[in-house]
């Protein structure tokens, strides 16, 4: 990993790593000589409004086609490693990425103005992800290993000896996310997932943080070496500027390319498994495309918790300025003295909130259109921040220098008819605004959780007389989300066995699946099942002497012992 030493007047000798502004493709991070530089690009501060100093050069033609190449020679070489083996490069990507340091937290401060408090839990986070999907790779039981003996003396026909179990797919492009520069990026979930499958995995780099992305990735390439797996295992590529779009498209239609993990907005999603779907081979795109997670805060509950539950969904409205796929968009409380507490009780916080730092002039400008429209309908009443949320301090554009990207929370209030006749309430706003909704009746906030397509999480405050209309909400939003919160907010998702982070259109595209958690792993393979195979062909998960020592579901039961051909 390249490093420099800390210069004069520094208060320490120890190294610190370095950005060069070059994509890195199957180990090499040299200058690559077809690269034009007037395509090069440029990260902003978003809290200074300053461009960083270093070029970074999107990746060209020529290195996707061979970070492709490279990749599938080796997903060959992969295949021939053990379980434990693919768990070790996991387990050293998670230990080179904590070695990284507070140099990466300030990287990644600057170039998304999120706070370094943040980034250090989500830095643990994304190593607890990497150290956890090592455990359950070693362990082996996500293959779902499955035997079913044959029995050659059953009448009328003998029964064959079937043996399934998940195979991977073969390389994978990931596109990093602007929103989570390490927990959904360069070694987030979806690489670490693909690298546990046995996937090689090929990096798109979010614009947003380029520095970050590069030194992330080159802490994955060190572990990659340090494994003694192929250089091809991993690349990342630079993707900015101009050539952003036209290398997103190169990749996903590489023939090499067997899967493509996505986080980021709905256009982008689609634009992209629709360049999937046109492939003479169709491939899957697992897109997370965005949610409104809707709140539904019952009467009894809001008796005697409106304060405390403002206070709730307040923290996690401005949880990193909004900018979460869990988000709280929509709030749906039950009229009553309670209703109106709650909304003075967040309006009182919003309105004594600072302007935060967005992720970019483009977040902020999207974010404030969507608020300008809500604002616009008729019946919807802005009851703090408002239609022009954010502001430019007082000399922040003075002398033609660049402004700080900020922008502040709002809340609206509507009545449930407003709601039901304005369907552009139930669009994402991405960013820290809520609208919460009024409504007369348990029937009423029933038939609000009909109207939503499709979302990552919903979440129910209740109290001890709100059973029935729990029970009536949780029904219908089975059918609509992927995770339920009782009585807590979205934001926060654990990396656990349980979790799911998915949800039905427009949440995902693959509402059978979670980006979080160890089920993740599964999105990059696909069942193969093995019939009256000779032992010396069956893959070692699958033998009979059981040589991994995994744990396999053998003729309806769950053992690890070896088993005797019938």
């Amino acid at each position: 990993m390249a490093t420099e030493t800390a210069g004069a007047g520094s208060t320490s000798n120890v190294t610190r790593p370095v950005t060069r502004g070059w994509s890195i493709v199957a180990g090499s991070n040299d200058p690559c000589p077809t690269a034009t530089p007037e395509h090069a690009f440029k990260a902003t501060n978003p809290a200074s409004g300053a461009e960083l100093p270093i070029d970074f050069h999107p990746a060209t033609t020529r290195q996707v086609q061979t970070a492709g190449e490279k990749a599938w020679e080796a997903f060959f070489a992969i295949r021939a490693k053990s379980p434990g083996d693919r768990a070790r490069l996991l387990e050293l990507i998670a230990q080179r990425l904590r070695g990284l340091g507070d140099a990466l937290l300030q990287i990644a401060s600057g170039e998304t103005g999120l706070t370094t408090t943040r980034l250090m839990a989500e830095r643990d986070r994304t190593v607890h992800t990497l150290l956890t999907f090592a455990e359950v790779v070693r362990r082996g039981d996500w293959l779902r290993a499955t035997i079913d003996r044959g029995e050659a003396s059953r009448s009328p026909v003998p029964k064959p000896d079937l043996r399934r179990m998940l195979v991977p797919l073969g390389p994978v492009a990931v596109f990093g996310a602007g929103n989570f520069p390490l927990a959904y990026s360069t070694a987030g979930g979806d690489t670490a997932s693909a690298l546990g499958a046995g996937c090689p995995v090929i990096v798109k780099g979010h614009p947003g943080h380029p520095g970050t992305g590069e030194l992330v990735a080159r802490a994955v390439t060190d572990a990659v070496r340090a494994a003694e797996f192929p250089p091809g295992t991993f690349s990342f590529l630079h993707s900015g500027g101009e050539r952003e779009k036209s290398i997103g498209a190169t990749l996903v239609r590489h023939p090499c390319v067997r899967a493509v993990g996505f986080t980021g907005s709905l256009g982008g999603g689609l634009a992209l498994e629709k360049i999937a779907s046109e492939r003479s081979d169709p491939i899957p795109v697992y897109a997370e495309m965005g949610s409104t997670n809707p709140v539904f805060v019952l009467r009894h509950a809001l008796e005697g918790q409106a304060k405390s539950i403002a206070e709730k969904l307040y923290a996690s409205l401005v949880n990193s300025n909004g900018q979460m796929c869990t988000c709280p968009g929509l709030i749906f409380a039950s009229r009553s003295d309670g209703a109106e507490a709650l909304i003075r009780a967040m309006s009182d916080r919003i309105e004594a909130a600072e302007p935060a730092p967005m992720l970019g002039g483009r977040t902020r400008t999207n974010f404030l259109g969507r608020v300008n429209e809500v604002a616009k309908i008729e019946g919807v009443e802005a009851r703090a921040g408002g239609p022009q949320a954010g502001h430019i301090p007082p000399g922040g554009a003075g002398g033609g220098a660049k402004h700080p990207v900020l922008a502040s929370p709002a809340l609206f209030r509507a009545t449930y008819d407003v709601f039901v006749k304005n369907p552009t309430l139930l669009e994402e706003v991405f960013g820290p605004a809520a609208v919460v909704v009024i409504c007369d009746t348990d029937e009423q906030l029933a038939e609000a959780a009909t109207r939503f397509q499709g979302s990552l999480t919903a979440s129910i405050f209740a109290g001890g007389y709100d059973a029935a209309a729990v029970r009536q909400l949780t029904t219908i939003l089975e059918q609509r989300v992927g995770r339920i919160v009782y009585n807590g907010v979205p934001t926060g998702v654990e990396v656990a066995h349980a979790m799911v982070h998915g949800g039905p259109f427009p949440a995902t595209n693959a509402p059978h699946t979670t980006a979080v958690g160890p089920m993740a792993i599964e999105r990059w393979a696909r069942p193969v099942c093995y019939q009256n195979a000779p032992e010396a062909m069956l893959p070692p998960e699958l033998k009979s002497t059981n040589p991994l020592g995994l744990r396999r579901l053998i003729d309806g039961e769950w053992t690890d012992a070896k088993i005797e051909r019938a």
